[in-house]
């Protein structure tokens, strides 16, 4: 054994220099011995060493006025036990488990986020984690960029904030005065001429852009045209930099993950190379099982741990089929998410690499197994329409897409119904009961004109 081979061994330290003498090489023997005794086998570090973050104090908003929503918050309410895991599979988990390191994940929008979201949701409830929430309803004030004063308060009894996965526009210092030192920061990109028409579709009627391209189509001299594509006419005509809710409209991964979204500049890079240091782990939509292997591994959660169905997905009828004409123009409007993603998808398998990709492979199709096998054990029908759905698992729906969802299988027990429930829930069902279940009260209303679903 030599020393090169114990230096590669030593984790997260490097060691250089001459050879030492015998007895210098067992003592650092026995203190790699040790070292990889108290190190889970399955954990690696993504990201590299990073920098120490120095502690940050938490900021809290003024009292504000608002009353809440009943409609999500009743509904979840009212089948409470259908929701919340038994004490007795609460116990068993604490005795075979780890708790996960605090975690903030920024939601993209059209990425596959609300997937991941979901699934940060059951680990949080299993795990009484103390949700950093909104302080009006379901989002930071998006489009606004994140501040601390977004948060609402850390509940009585907690002393840090564990997870946050609402939607947000993010910036980095602020958001590190709410969640703890060791927090650890996950996003998801997707490929990004898919993540525009997914976004366009399903926020037409919200985003002004989209709507003024809308209305554009409906004239006669645009029979035949699809809205998308009398915006990629002239999407400049379309699009106010000026207008926040614009945001979406134009490099929209970008402008989620707090960049430049309206045109390359001198800072992008050095921003970029901000994110790729804060980052922990990028996900890739392309390759989310294997991205969820890499999650897994960061967070020392089990292939069971990391079962999923697809949330918020379209029916076919709302998805346009882009040809090379649209795919050009597209890419060419959100030139800067094409670097965003390609940049990160590089990073992303350097990642894979450096886990090793037999590792990865092996973890994919324990994942998928385990996947399987729950999907089968809770799901009686998948990509349900909306209307055949009860209220509790019904998806929202924007007026230009329909939002499937899932159906729940009858005849399980207490404490499996509440399990299948949970990992079929949308977003805002899920989001106003645990809101409820922290604050015990309801979420406060959004304020007019701020909302963007």
């Amino acid at each position: 054994m030599t020393l090169r081979w114990l230096s590669t061994q030593l984790w997260r330290h490097r060691v250089m220099g001459l050879l030492l003498t015998l007895a210098v090489t067992v003592i650092l023997m026995l203190l790699a011995t040790q070292s990889l005794q108290n190190t889970r086998g399955h954990n690696v570090r993504l990201s590299g060493e990073r920098k120490q973050q120095k502690g940050h104090d938490h900021k809290y908003p003024p009292a504000r006025p608002g009353s809440a929503p009943r409609h999500m918050v009743s509904s979840a309410e009212g089948i409470k036990k259908r929701l919340l895991p038994t004490a007795e599979s609460i116990n068993k988990a604490i005795k075979k488990r780890r708790s996960p390191p605090p975690v903030a994940f920024l939601k993209t929008h059209k990425t596959g986020s609300s997937t991941v979201q979901n699934l940060l949701f059951r680990l949080g409830q299993r795990e009484k984690a103390t949700f950093a929430f909104p302080y009006y309803t379901y989002q930071f004030s998006y489009p606004e960029r994140f501040r601390a004063e977004f948060v609402d308060k850390l509940p009585e009894g907690s002393s840090q904030f564990d997870l946050l996965c609402s939607h947000m526009r993010l910036d980095l210092s602020q958001l590190r005065q709410v969640m703890p030192p060791n927090v650890v920061l996950v996003t998801i990109l997707r490929e990004p001429l898919r993540t525009f028409e997914s976004v366009f579709s399903y926020y037409t009627s919200s985003v002004p852009a989209f709507s003024r391209a809308k209305q554009a189509a409906a004239r006669p001299g645009n029979k035949d045209m699809t809205a998308l594509s009398v915006f990629l006419e002239d999407p400049e005509s379309f699009w106010d930099p000026t207008e926040p809710r614009d945001g979406l409209a134009k490099n929209p991964m970008s402008f989620d993950m707090g960049l430049n979204n309206e045109e390359w500049n001198a800072t992008w890079p050095e921003d970029l190379s901000h994110l790729e240091e804060a980052i922990d782990l990028v996900m890739i939509a392309e390759h989310f099982d294997e991205s969820l292997v890499l999650l897994g591994a960061l967070l020392g959660l089990e292939p069971q741990d990391l079962a999923y169905v697809r949330m918020n997905a379209r029916h076919s009828s709302d998805m346009t089929m882009l040809d090379d004409n649209a795919r050009a123009k597209l890419r060419s409007w959100n030139a800067l998410d094409s670097l965003l993603y390609d940049f990160f998808l590089q990073e992303f398998w350097a990642k894979a690499e450096h886990f090793g990709l037999d590792r990865l492979k092996t973890g994919v199709a324990e994942l998928r197994a385990s996947t399987e096998k729950i999907r089968s054990k809770c799901v009686s029908r998948a990509a349900v329409h909306p209307s055949e759905l009860e209220d509790l698992v019904r998806p929202w729906q924007t007026d230009t897409a329909t939002v499937l969802g899932y159906e729940v299988k009858r005849n399980l027990s207490l404490e499996d119904q509440g399990f299948c429930v949970r990992l079929v829930l949308p977003e805002l069902q899920y989001h106003s009961h645990l809101y409820f279940q922290q604050y015990g009260r309801d979420m406060r209303a959004m304020p007019a004109d701020q909302h963007l679903a």
